[in-house]
């Protein structure tokens, strides 16, 4: 077979219902369409807003701090003799694109598009409403048409995917109704008219909240099934390394020095290699490994003894060392009190309570020890009056603010802050507490979305503006495992790193950057300047486009994994109907580089993980019952039957070889 990265040329020039649209108003539509093109070697038509155009937006928030950033950056990349401008590489079109402008998504547009002829339409604007209208407005222009939508709310999108299927279903029962009427033989063809809902959020989170994570660089989730891949360093001499599932890749070798790439994608010997066979891994000596980790993690919510507040929360340690001391005064004073009056400890006692409230008689005429005791009593009394009243506000108070958000306990250490609450950061918080990861929130905004489910979870928050004075030492960071710097600001997020850095050089830290370049020289100089500490640069475009891309390309993707700054997908795939894997060998279907086959779905079709026509995971929601499940101990002489489904890590070019020879194969048929 051919190189996976070499495609055949497309004959969809020629085919107008070939091509595919992407319509958006953001990075996501951009780098999409060049994933198509690139990667999948389809026409594309781009829908942007008149300001977007075919040029990649601007950083957001670029200042002067920036550009001196990006003058420093550039200094190091010269001193280490690297002059690349970017750890990826842009992704060239084997198609070709056709660029439309429309401030409003309306029918008109949507016909100008081609709509009524394209194979599948991507929305990915960032309001919800406006895809929703134009998937509708899709549905009745063309009941064929392959539908992917970028919704953040979960619960709508699975009502709105049931819709468009439904609808679709029916357009195909009178189609066939309408051939069977005029006397067509054999009716009408079937299509593929699916529709996946997905949310770069849900896409990203996993990626982003696993970097942070002790002991876990990426991890996929789909339902009750959780992938991690674990990074490992070389073996030492004598050591033999633990390949656990399989091993997804080789690391590239410039991995440990500070002025390497985050992972070209370019295919040298230099590089990360993706999906290797046992000779390459055996032949590669001084190169860490990916390998893949199954855990049985099916997400339990928190236990409901964490939402019972404690009593030691109620008071302050302040408050609880008066109460101590008043205790010992009171004790002190029994004591006294036995030894002067010759009264057993409980007759003490009781008289000294008395004294201590005011309740007793004057001791006149009683000993002169009995009368001074007296006085110490009454004396402690006062002291706990204000003592009481303190421990009364003060537990109100505690009370009151626990329906609300929450300060950073004393003592809290090894937790990660989470900087920025919105679309993005509220998906990786409810990660991490999947993952009982303690967590505490920097959020500037009081009416940034992630804050209700911050009080819900009882997650400690932090309100202000990073960029002043104080914030982050009140979140802790001179104790946290890692920061995760996610607004939509760049320089906020370089900010916030450089600050941790300087509080704590060791931190982990993950940004969230907008452009992809700019990442990179962040990346690189922050590497170079604190070699011995954790950093990673992250675009969320960068990470949800290719699993856009492959539901476009009619699959459901469970996941991605970045490896250095390629990317491993993970996806559900019929064997029948793709010769590379029915009648084949788990070990013959194995391709180096391109994909291989990791488990088997056992389930029935109407219950199977990824299954396109279920809306499980492409919505957020619970699925049904789903049988047996997967069986990943599949043994390399299991020969693939055609109605076997299995779930297979592939590259992305390997994916599309796939995709593109069965959909050449059934056009040639």
């Amino acid at each position: 077979m051919g190189n996976p990265g070499n495609l055949p040329s497309q004959s969809v020039s020629t085919d107008a219902a070939a091509h595919m649209v992407v319509a958006g108003d953001d990075a996501l539509a951009h780098r999409l369409a060049a994933e198509l093109r690139g990667v999948y070697g389809e026409q594309v038509t781009l829908v942007v807003p008149p300001a977007q155009r075919s040029v990649r937006p601007p950083v957001v928030g670029r200042t002067r701090a920036t550009a001196l950033f990006d003058r420093v950056s550039a200094a190091v990349n010269r001193a280490s003799g690297n002059g690349e401008s970017g750890g990826t590489r842009t992704l060239e079109p084997t198609g070709s694109e056709r660029l439309l402008e429309a401030s409003e998504l309306t029918e008109a547009m949507l016909a100008d598009a081609g709509v009524e002829r394209a194979a599948a339409l991507a929305l990915v604007y960032d309001d919800d409403e406006t895809n929703i209208r134009a998937a509708l407005t899709a549905r009745r222009l063309n009941p064929r048409i392959r539908l992917v939508l970028r919704l953040y709310n979960r619960r709508l999108g699975q009502h709105i995917e049931a819709l468009l299927d439904q609808a679709s279903a029916l357009a195909a029962a009178r189609a066939a109704a309408d051939a069977a009427a005029a006397g067509v033989d054999g009716g009408v063809e079937a299509f593929d008219a699916s529709t996946t809902v997905l949310s770069d959020a849900d896409t990203a989170a996993p990626a982003l909240a696993a970097t942070a994570v002790a002991g876990t660089s990426k991890v996929v989730q789909t339902d009750g099934l959780m992938l991690r891949a674990v990074e490992r360093p070389p073996p030492g001499p004598g050591e033999v390394a633990d390949p656990g599932l399989c091993t997804l890749a080789l690391l590239s070798a410039t991995t440990n020095d500070p002025a390497g790439a985050d992972g070209s994608e370019s295919s040298g010997a230099q590089g990360p290699q993706l999906l290797p066979d046992e000779r390459a891994v055996a032949a590669a000596t001084g190169r860490g490994t990916v390998v893949l980790e199954n855990v049985s993690y099916s997400g339990p919510e928190l236990s409901a003894g964490r939402s019972v507040m404690p009593f030691a929360s109620l008071l302050s340690r302040r408050l609880r060392w008066s109460f101590a001391g008043l205790v010992a005064c009171v004790v002190g004073l029994a004591v006294a009190s036995m030894m002067v009056t010759g009264e057993p400890p409980l007759q003490a006692t009781y008289l000294t309570l008395l004294d201590l409230f005011a309740i007793n008689d004057p001791a006149i005429g009683q000993p002169l020890g009995r009368q001074i005791l007296q006085l110490f009593s009454g004396l402690v009394g006062l002291l706990l009056l204000p003592v009481l009243l303190a421990a009364v506000l003060e537990a109100l108070g505690t009370f009151r603010s626990g329906s609300a958000l929450r300060r950073p306990p004393r003592g809290l250490s090894g937790h990660v802050v989470l900087l920025g609450v919105g679309k993005i950061g509220t998906r990786v918080l409810a990660r991490l507490r999947e993952l009982r990861i303690p967590v505490v929130c920097v959020e500037a905004d009081p009416e940034a979305r992630g804050l209700a489910l911050a009080r819900r979870l009882r997650v400690p928050v932090v309100l202000g503006d990073v960029t002043q004075e104080g914030v982050l030492e009140a979140a802790k960071i001179h104790r946290a495992h890692a920061l995760l710097a996610l607004t939509s600001a760049d320089t906020m997020n370089l900010e916030a790193a450089l600050y941790a850095r300087t509080v704590r050089p060791d931190v982990r830290v993950v940004l969230r950057l907008y452009d992809d370049d700019f990442a990179t020289a962040v990346y690189r100089t922050l590497r170079a300047a604190y070699p011995d500490a954790l950093t990673r640069s992250r675009s969320v475009s960068h990470l949800a486009a290719p699993a856009f891309a492959g539901a476009m390309m009619g699959r459901q993707i469970l996941g991605a994994i970045p490896v250095e700054r390629r990317v491993l997908l993970f996806a559900a795939v019929d064997v029948g109907g793709h010769p590379q894997l029915e009648g084949r060998t788990v070990g013959e279907a194995f391709r180096a580089g391109a994909w291989r086959v990791l488990a088997l779905d056992t389930a029935a079709p109407g219950g199977r993980r990824g299954d396109p026509t279920s809306s499980g995971s492409a919505s957020g929601s619970a699925s049904g019952s789903r049988g047996p499940g997967l069986v990943w101990d599949l043994p390399a002489t299991y020969v693939l039957r055609p109605e076997d489904r299995v779930v297979l890590a592939a590259t992305r070019r390997g994916l599309a070889e796939l995709l593109g020879r069965r959909r050449r194969e059934q056009a040639g048929a």
